[in-house]
């Protein structure tokens, strides 16, 4: 049973590790009651409705929005025209958001919204946070953001949930919000002027999606580098590739951490010397393995600053000073900061895709793999020409390999004019992070294919006594003992589908990686 531990939204900032456990429901959201805490939110309130009666010109508020902002809406209307702007964008398509996702989506957007400065009511917080403590979460389709003003189509759909309208996630099913209200008892809430366009004018979507990826990515690098040092064993190749004073004279920090952290796994010390006939030097695939892993590696502290301060940003506009109680007109919404870290990290991450790949290619090819059998075949020699061992999931590597670096276009230069040239420059923020996930699931897979053959070649040097297990790292013969308790030695072809699934999932969720640990 899994123990929630209590997220207290109040001034402090949240991390990524904070967003995911509201993600997965490992935490239990509240949000403060201080005074101090509540009288900031109270005065970002009080002072829109100050300039409300003064009739000062507020964009969204006292004027339509995008390039109608010419546009006077009468206070009278301004509630109706807040109800209106959600239900006009509810036009997103593609698939919908995962549940996870989603929740991440709501904690992300109720961090941006508790400073006062987007001047929404205490009782809109209020309500996003019941609807996580509740478990009801908006359903959200993926397509239909340009990432500026923000993801507004997308989080329309968290605003309609508001109000009563659209489908969200509840009891492991989709259902309609007003029947989900009806049954637990729920009043909708009716949004007031700003605050409609409050939820749906920021970031929230694309950075929660970012959230999801860098903790991915971070995950793919662990695992990777795993995979690279079981290659190393199974191949036995020179493993003084990855001696700590070739790194310290190309020292970055994480590099050099990957580095040491394969030659932990294979056992390395300086003593090391090798063996008669040995090859001098391993192909790229394994030598420069933490040069490649590497770069993702050294790259993640930025992109974890890019996306914790979006986090915990102010994105919308306009913006309402609640402390000199002016309108500030300004453009926060722009996704560029996390439109270029999902830009960079798909790119690093399809890099580690193309490496499995060729460290696959290394283990089937006879001519490479050092006297392990043509594609890992576990047949005895009368069977061999007839079984295939892994050589379809070569080819599914090399697919998986290519569809991922297909995707590393960056999609934030394709920046498009739109919304009667209002929108005339804008991110694609979201678009980068959906790509960036599909890059990282594309990157799993191959993980896990090189995974399965690296314990197939494993078991195939055990059998001739090549290897023992007791002479790997413990990491390794733990992670040899996790997958084989799932998927058995392939002595005669099968299909491999399911397996590579389990291995996927395993990998995906960080089972495998807390479970070799």
């Amino acid at each position: 049973m899994t123990t929630l531990t209590r997220l207290i939204i109040d001034e402090r900032k949240l991390t990524i590790e904070d967003v995911l456990s509201v993600a997965r429901g490992t935490a239990l959201v509240e949000l403060s009651d201080n005074a101090a805490f509540v009288s900031v939110i109270q005065a970002g309130r009080q002072a829109l409705e100050k300039l409300k009666a003064r009739h000062q010109v507020i964009y969204g508020v006292t004027t339509g929005v995008g390039d109608s902002c010419t546009t006077p809406v009468p206070g009278t209307q301004s509630d109706d025209f807040a109800l209106n702007l959600l239900r006009f964008h509810g036009c997103g398509m593609g698939e919908y958001l995962d549940e996870a996702t989603c929740r991440a989506v709501l904690i992300v957007r109720l961090t941006s919204l508790k400073t006062g400065f987007s001047a929404v009511r205490i009782e809109l917080l209020e309500f996003l946070t019941m609807l996580l403590a509740r478990g009801i979460t908006p359903r959200i389709p993926a397509e239909g953001s340009v990432g500026a003003s923000g993801d507004l189509t997308p989080l329309s759909y968290v605003a309609s949930v508001v109000v009563g309208e659209r489908d969200v996630y509840c009891d492991n099913s989709v259902r309609k919000t007003s029947d989900v209200f009806a049954e637990l008892g729920i009043a909708p809430l009716r949004l007031k002027a700003k605050e409609a366009l409050a939820i749906m004018n920021g970031t929230a979507v694309m950075t929660a999606i970012a959230c999801m990826a860098y903790q991915r990515a971070k995950q793919i690098v662990s695992m990777g580098t795993m995979a690279t040092a079981l290659l190393v064993e199974v191949l036995q190749v020179n493993k003084g590739h990855f001696d700590s004073r070739i790194f310290e004279q190309k020292p970055f920090p994480e590099q050099g951490r990957v580095a040491a952290q394969i030659a932990t796994f294979i056992n390395y010390d300086e003593t090391y010397r090798l063996a008669d006939g040995q090859r001098v030097q391993a192909t790229y695939a394994v030598r420069c393995a933490p040069h490649i892993l590497g770069v993702l590696a050294d790259a993640l502290p930025w992109m974890r600053q890019f996306i914790e301060t979006e986090i915990n940003s102010v994105n919308d506009n306009p913006l309402i000073d609640p402390n000199e109680g002016d309108v500030l007109h300004g453009g926060n919404f722009y996704g560029g900061h996390i439109a270029f870290a999902m830009d960079s990290m798909k790119n690093a991450v399809a890099n580690i895709a193309d490496l499995l790949d060729r460290q696959m290619a290394l283990l089937v090819n006879e001519r490479k793999n050092n006297g392990l059998p043509a594609n890992l075949c576990g047949a005895d020699a009368y069977h061999r020409a007839i079984h295939h061992g892994f050589k379809a999931v070569h080819i599914a590597t090399s697919a998986f390999a290519a569809e991922a670096l297909k995707n590393t276009m960056p999609a934030s230069v394709f920046s498009r004019s739109t919304e009667s040239h209002n929108q005339d420059k804008v991110s694609l923020g979201t678009i980068s992070a959906r790509d960036c996930i599909r890059v990282i699931e594309l990157t799993e897979q191959n993980l896990a294919a090189l995974l399965l053959a690296g314990v197939q070649a494993l078991d195939l040097r055990l059998q001739t006594g090549e290897l023992a297990l007791p002479m790997l790292h413990p990491t390794l013969q733990q992670l040899y003992r996790r997958i084989r308790a799932q998927s058995a030695f392939v002595k005669e072809d099968r299909a491999l589908e399911q397996d590579l699934r389990q291995l996927v999932d395993a990998v995906r969720s960080g089972e495998l990686e807390k479970a070799v640990n």
